[in-house]
């Protein structure tokens, strides 16, 4: 027959490490005669000691705290050894120290779920998704050290606080000039992977509670920035002297008349140029993103773009500058064509989707397909741009009515 082990809970004053008038408060857990001991993270004077209740003397507020929190740390030791005893695990003194500071192997760290998640989806998302789970991970590991005090944490121990908690802690994060660093929709999309990790960690059994579970994500509307027809044959009119300029105008032009955004542009090969079911030149790829597949018959000024920088000797379609010097160009663009708008690469897609396809009657149906859309209502974003410009138009005519 099974025995119950003797267990054995004792707080004491360790004198040997005692600091001016102050000794650290340390717990004694014994089993079957092994000991194992744990700071309790608090001290006090020597004095004010009770050697045979192991607790401070007196009932004045200091000691009636300490007293309360020595007797929650008793309960938590207990607990410790039932869950031992319940899980029919080897109950030994450094079994339950392991298992009441969470060091016990049943318990997994955001560290490890962090280098799990990079393991297995390697392989699985794009270069681009992953290094934004890096930034996320960065704002983690930068909450955990200022807030916390700490360069790893318990799963067991992330709950709604912690959560809302690391959404402040982003929203305070400000840049060089003093300014917030983060907008409201980019800290939702942190917070968006940091509940795909937890997630994943409760699928994998190493968390039980899903601290989201109270957490709303409140992201803000906007419309997308876009050329007008104006704007854009103003751009398509103006001839710049500057090689970079007039290269990045073109590719620029390309995509607003193709949909392709940047990476997807700037992998285009000789071998994603085909002939159409109507023989017509056309370009068929699949997204990076999504690996969607993407099939855009070439409108004429698109073949035009591509007929300029033909080049036997390369296999990809365009000259395509850096992501980052493509944006810088773009700024400067719009800065000699007077356009009070932010222009960057991805203003081309949007310009596509609203003024070249939309405006111009093209069933959004069909336009969902050429931007490679796997939901038709991300396309109906771009719609309801489109009825707002209706909505402006109709004022302008009144108004001129009037």
């Amino acid at each position: 027959m099974k025995t119950k082990p003797t267990f054995r809970i004792l707080f004491w004053l360790n004198m040997a490490k005692k600091k001016d008038t102050l000794a650290p408060i340390y717990a004694r857990v014994t089993v079957n005669g092994r000991r194992a001991e744990i700071s309790l993270r608090r001290q006090c004077d020597p004095e004010s000691w009770d050697d045979r209740a192991h607790r401070l003397k007196g009932r004045n507020l200091e000691a009636t705290t300490l007293n309360n929190y020595l007797d929650a740390k008793y309960s938590k030791l207990l607990q410790c050894y039932e869950d031992l005893l319940k899980e029919n695990g080897v109950i030994t003194a450094q079994a339950i120290k392991s298992r009441f500071l969470g060091a016990d192997t049943t318990f997994k760290t955001l560290q490890e779920i962090l280098e799990h998640h990079k393991t297995t989806m390697n392989d699985v998302l794009k270069p681009g998704t992953l290094k934004n789970y890096g930034a996320t991970e960065k704002y983690l590991l930068g909450y955990l050290s200022r807030e916390h005090k700490t360069t790893n944490i318990y799963l067991k121990n992330i709950d709604y606080q912690f959560v809302t908690g690391f959404d402040k802690f982003l929203r305070r994060k400000k840049d060089k000039n003093g300014k917030k660093q983060l907008s409201n929709n980019g800290i939702m999309k942190h917070m968006e992977r940091f509940k795909k990790l937890t997630n994943l960690a409760i699928k994998l059994g190493w968390l039980e509670k899903d601290p989201f579970r109270d957490y709303k994500m409140k992201f803000e509307k906007f419309d997308r920035a876009y050329l007008s027809q104006r704007e854009l044959n103003y751009i398509e009119e103006t001839r710049f002297t500057r090689k970079t300029l007039e290269i990045t105008k073109n590719i620029f032009l390309f995509s607003c008349y193709t949909g392709l955004c940047y990476g997807d542009l700037k992998n285009l090969t000789r071998d994603n140029l085909i002939k159409g079911v109507n023989g017509k030149d056309w370009i068929y790829s699949r997204r990076e993103k999504s690996n969607e597949p993407i099939k855009v018959p070439l409108l004429e000024k698109a073949r035009s773009i591509l007929h300029t920088y033909e080049n036997p000797i390369s296999e990809f379609l365009l000259p395509v500058y850096s992501n980052q010097k493509t944006n810088t160009y773009l700024k400067e663009i719009a800065g000699q064509c007077k356009i009070p708008k932010k222009l960057s690469f991805h203003v081309a897609r949007h310009t596509f989707a609203t003024t070249v396809t939309l405006s111009n009657g093209v069933p959004i149906e069909t336009v969902s397909k050429l931007l490679g859309h796997s939901k038709l209502s991300t396309t109906q974003i771009y719609a309801r741009v489109i009825d707002q410009k209706i909505g402006e138009d109709m004022d302008l005519l009144q108004s001129k009515l009037s």
